[in-house]
């Protein structure tokens, strides 16, 4: 086990968070939300909901902190504070059970958090309910999921580590789910559509597994997703999926494999940019932004982003991968302003 700074000696196990009890690192004082942490795990019992999260990192020596937290969800990016710095950071989390993928096990109940980074050292927490976050939730398959198991890693795994406190991810992707499985089931979108409130984004990614949808189907069920989201006031976003590492001789994806058509020769991305035309949708084109980063990285130095060497599997995506992927679907949402700015983290 990696060596672990914290700022108190002993933890001890509460029932409850002492959540409204802000950190006081900066006063030479442990931070009551300490009591919650040992070695590099901190336990807050608290009900399914939103949570805000105040952590303040850093020591006596120089550090670099990250928090992971739930089923694998990256929620605080590396943090380096210079030796006797201390450094306060924000975000929300969703916390549900299950905590991962829907039709998956329940989890641990409350919120769990991991602190890593290549020198940890945590010197406050606090957590709070969030009571004005905004909800992104996420509609999607296997590339986008909670993976419950390293290497592997959905891009909506990676995204909460983009944002800042006042918007949470909300990952509803499960493994193995198209369009016509993820209407079906109860488990999924009769799940997702009562919890949308006014305001929240719902992301839809789903192709990679309408191997067998005709495209009357495909189109028909995109249409349904986009008007259960707006009939709860959410803002739908139509996502392509991001392509799979397939290269041509030549270099490039340009061939059906890579870019998600079917054997029936429905072209998932051409439709669901034709749906997010026609019901005028926000469309973010990641089909696109996945294959030129792809191709640019070239047939050996895009193994990195899927698991080509680890699995033979160039549809899922490393961690790296994942958080490549997760960053072009921040940049698209700043740059269709449907999150501001200020509640994204940049670099």
């Amino acid at each position: 086990m990696r060596r672990f700074s914290i700022a108190v000696a002993a933890a001890v196990t509460l029932g409850v968070a002492s959540s409204s009890v802000p950190a006081q690192a900066h006063t030479g004082r442990p931070s009551p939300g300490l009591a919650h942490c040992t070695a590099d795990t901190c336990h807050f019992n608290v009900p399914p909901g939103t949570y805000d999260v105040r952590v303040v990192v850093g020591g006596k020596t120089a550090s670099a902190t990250s928090i992971s937290g739930e089923s694998r969800r990256s929620l605080l990016p590396e943090t380096a504070a210079p030796a006797g710095e201390r450094i306060t950071r924000s975000f929300t989390v969703n916390v549900r059970t299950p905590e991962g993928e829907p039709t998956g096990p329940e989890g641990t109940p409350g919120l769990d958090l991991r602190i890593g980074g290549s020198a940890p050292a945590l010197a406050g927490i606090r957590v709070t309910r969030a009571s004005h976050a905004r909800q992104i939730f996420l509609v999607g398959d296997s590339t986008v999921c909670d993976q419950p198991g390293d290497p592997y890693s959905g891009w909506g795994q990676q995204l909460p580590q983009y944002l800042r406190k006042g918007v949470s991810v909300a990952n509803y992707a499960d493994s193995g789910e198209s369009t016509v499985s993820y209407l079906g089931n109860p488990q999924l979108w009769a799940t997702v559509r009562p919890l949308i409130r006014p305001g929240d984004l719902v992301l839809v990614q789903l192709a990679h597994n309408d191997k067998t949808t005709d495209e009357a189907t495909y189109r028909a069920n995109l249409e349904t997703l986009v008007a259960g989201v707006r009939e709860r006031g959410g803002q739908p976003v139509l996502v392509t999926p991001i392509v799979r590492r397939w290269f041509n001789p030549e270099g490039t994806l340009n061939n059906g494999t890579a870019l998600l058509v079917n054997g029936l020769g429905v072209d998932h991305p051409a439709v669901i940019r034709s749906v997010a035309a026609a019901r005028d949708v926000p469309l973010i084109d990641l089909t696109a932004k996945t294959k030129a980063l792809v191709e640019s990285l070239g047939a050996e130095g895009s193994k990195a982003l899927y698991l080509t060497n680890e699995a033979r599997d160039n549809t899922h995506t490393s961690v790296r991968g994942a958080t490549a992927y997760a960053g072009l679907v921040r940049d698209e949402l700043v740059t269709r302003h449907l999150v501001p700015k200020g509640k994204v983290r940049v670099g």
